[in-house]
Order: C-alpha cells, then structure tokens, then sequence
C-alpha cells in the first residue's frame, strides 16, 4: 500500500492509527510505503525537509515533518517490522516502507 505526502498532515497518534488500519488490510509479508520528507534527526537538516517542517507548523493543527526514528516508531506501534528508508536520489523525499 502506498501512502504519498499524507502522514505529515497529522499527530502521531493519528497516524498510529492509520497505519494500523493498513496493516490490518495487508497479507502478512505485504508492504507499506510511505513518500515523506524526513529530516535528519537534529530536524535542521537537510534544507528542504527541515524547511517542511516549518510549513506543516504553521499550516496544520498538528502535522509535522517526520524523522526517520518518529515515522519508523509509528510503524512498529502499528505492528509492523522490517522499516526502513529509502532516500530518493535527486529529490527531498524518502520512501519508508515497513513489512506486515
């Protein structure tokens, strides 16, 4: 399942929730994918996603630009394992997929 440019719209819990509902969707062994901007975990770096970060802020009630650590402990409280993150090469976003 692939969830593009979605979860940072949201708090975390909202998204625990999501994502739980995806996993309980997939087969076990099927995949999530999530397209983010993820910055680093000092949340300065790298310039597009910490400036992200800033938009989400001051345009959403709670959303946020997610690190790695937050977007992959939101997939393990949903039930998933196996998350990892995918840089895309020549852009600000990151694929994190995690594993039903």
């Amino acid at each position: 399942m692939l969830l593009t440019n979605f979860l940072h719209h949201f708090d975390k819990a909202t998204c625990v929730g999501l994502l739980k509902k995806v996993r309980a969707a997939l087969k076990r062994g099927g995949k999530a994918a999530t397209l983010e901007f993820v910055p680093n975990e000092d949340r300065v770096s790298p310039p597009m996603p910490a400036a992200f970060a800033m938009t989400m802020l001051a345009s959403t009630a709670s959303g946020d630009a997610y690190t790695f650590s937050d977007l992959s402990g939101m997939y393990a409280e949903a039930g998933f394992g196996d998350v990892q993150a995918h840089p895309i090469p020549m852009s600000p976003h990151t694929v994190v997929m995690g594993t039903a």
